[in-house]
């Protein structure tokens, strides 16, 4: 039978992997409405617009932030709990873990 010890690293696993995803998509998406801000900016488009756009735009950016402080926060918990439970280090699980963490880093650094 597995070691229960494992399905807190699988869990925390998935969430690090999910909020490094979802840090990445926000910074797409910011990027994408910061480029329609400046266009519309540039055509020279309705002032009135032009203003909504640039709050789509720092809604967006501000999720950036957001996130990045939940990855740091799920990233530190599996890192602790890894530390925690580091005689399990040759399980497919904890490796699946480390890997996670290696990715997250640059994720996070961005």
């Amino acid at each position: 039978m597995a070691d229960p010890r494992l399905k807190p690293i699988k869990i925390k696993t998935g969430v690090v992997k999910r909020l490094a995803k979802e840090k990445q998509s926000y910074i797409k998406e910011s990027n994408q409405e910061e480029a329609r801000w400046q266009k519309m900016k540039d055509d020279g488009k309705d002032e009135h617009d032009v203003r909504k756009q640039h709050e789509v735009f720092q809604e967006s950016a501000n999720m950036i932030s957001d996130s990045n402080r939940r990855l740091k926060q799920a990233y530190a918990e599996l890192e602790q709990l890894l530390e925690k439970e580091a005689d399990l280090a040759e399980t497919e699980e904890f490796q699946a873990a480390k890997t996670v963490l290696d990715e997250a880093k640059v994720v996070i650094g961005n």
